[in-house]
């Protein structure tokens, strides 16, 4: 079994197939000295997919106790997993809705500091794509992202090009 079929397992769901493959092709890692790329059964237990998906489920839960979720999630049976976060605390989620498939799962993004939030209709590797190449402006991501210079194949974005 690998490693992403191990968590799909101990979280009774599957992932999306374009996380899968990227997780594949170049693991969990650091993107422009900004952004982690979370893994199942990451070394780094503050990268590993499980153990964050366990900690914001928590916190949220508690958050949200208290403050409204956000319109995108008060669909009865939705639900959020994180897939990224980043240097400054924010984290970029899965939108998961009752009966999608994880496939059609959109990315949903979380300020950190405070309770702002931001939908993108995409994927993750998308919204990755996208994000670093530019044709996408986040009001929640860094301005620093992506870095104003970077080379082609130190960045995951030729792993993203489509066809």
């Amino acid at each position: 079994m690998s490693s992403t079929e191990v968590i799909e397992a101990e979280m009774e769901i599957a992932l999306p197939n374009d996380d899968k493959e990227l997780i594949d092709r170049m693991g969990g890692g650091y993107i422009e000295k900004y952004m982690y790329i979370l893994e199942p059964n990451c070394r780094n237990e503050h990268y590993d997919l499980l153990d964050l998906t366990d900690e914001r489920t928590e916190a949220n839960a508690t958050i949200w106790e208290v403050e409204a979720k956000p319109p995108e999630l008060q669909i009865e049976g939705s639900f959020v997993i994180p897939w990224a976060t980043t240097d400054n605390g924010e984290y970029l989620f899965w939108r998961c809705l009752p009966g999608q498939h994880p496939d059609e799962w959109t990315v949903i993004l979380n300020q950190g500091r405070d309770w702002t939030w931001e939908h993108h209709e995409m994927n993750c590797t998308d919204f990755l794509y996208a994000a670093l190449t530019k044709e996408i402006q986040s009001e929640i991501l860094s301005d620093d992202f992506p870095l104003s210079r970077h080379a082609e194949t130190e960045s995951p974005s030729i792993l993203l090009k489509r066809n």
